[in-house]
């Protein structure tokens, strides 16, 4: 019953947070730390509520538990974590508007549907690909929303339209810089969750991990090939923006496609 509860008041919390910063795209904004924490705050004591709930999840003495609702909260978590972190170094707290109802609907999905699925609990090494794998899930993801937000921004100024959704955020080249710091960083969590894939998991066959595998290397081209076009070629603006989803979309099918698939269609 406890547990219901904090993850209602999280999935509350979250979402009040996405309204009151959806808010500030209709008014004249001014930018002001406290009045961007203030617009956090509810997301803030969600993440420590939702906090309790994972290291009650990490914690158990049988291993990590992954089944699909436990590892979509965990990337939530995770994803929640991310935001709050660069939006003390940066201002992108309206990245928040996609990503916390995201995390909203991930953790009220696990309360109502988590207890229908068991997984093979996970220890030692693997405990270690799989968190690092969803860290790159969630840095990837708020690149992913970072690009949309570029491609809206890029749009509006192409056609004219200096509306209260450009005001509130900052000049597009800091926005385009930014989005690939979080790439670059996702890239490199990335790698480091494929590299121990290929050093703690064996029998990928007898696994069912050769299509997560596969996909996973075909989103880690595209990231690579992103970051490349930047840095070589000077991409930026819609083809960037492109690319991004297109990589974050492999990565979505080789996680939680391939879980989805497996856990609630097949139930191996």
């Amino acid at each position: 019953m406890l547990g219901t509860s904090v993850n209602i008041s999280v999935t509350l919390l979250y979402a009040v947070s996405a309204a009151l910063l959806a808010g500030e795209l209709w008014r004249a904004p001014s930018y002001s730390r406290i009045g961007k924490w203030r617009r956090l705050s509810p997301a803030v004591l969600g993440f420590v509520l939702h906090g309790g709930l994972m290291l009650a999840l990490v914690s158990q003495s049988s291993g990590l538990d992954i089944s699909f609702f436990n590892a979509l909260s965990l990337a939530a978590f995770a994803i929640v974590l991310l935001l709050l972190l660069f939006s003390a170094l940066k201002p992108v707290e309206m990245l928040g508007i996609g990503l916390l109802p995201i995390a909203a609907v991930s953790v009220i999905a696990g309360e109502l549907l988590g207890d229908s699925l068991a997984s093979m609990p996970l220890r030692g090494e693997l405990q270690f690909h799989v968190i690092s794998s969803l860290l790159a899930y969630g840095v990837l993801s708020v690149g992913a929303m970072q690009a949309i937000l570029v491609g809206i921004q890029a749009h509006l100024l192409r056609t004219h339209q200096p509306g209260g959704f450009v005001r509130a955020l900052p000049p597009l080249n800091r926005m385009e810089e930014l989005l690939f710091q979080l790439l670059a960083i996702g890239f490199a969590l990335l790698s480091i969750a494929l590299l121990s894939g290929f050093m703690y998991l064996h029998d990928m066959f007898a696994q069912h991990l050769v299509h997560k595998t596969v996909l996973s290397l075909v989103a880690w081209t595209v990231f690579g090939v992103v970051l490349l076009g930047r840095y070589v070629w000077g991409w930026r603006g819609l083809r960037a923006v492109r690319w991004t989803l297109a990589g974050l979309v492999f990565l979505l099918l080789a996680y939680f496609g391939s879980k989805f698939v497996l856990e609630l269609l097949l139930q191996t």
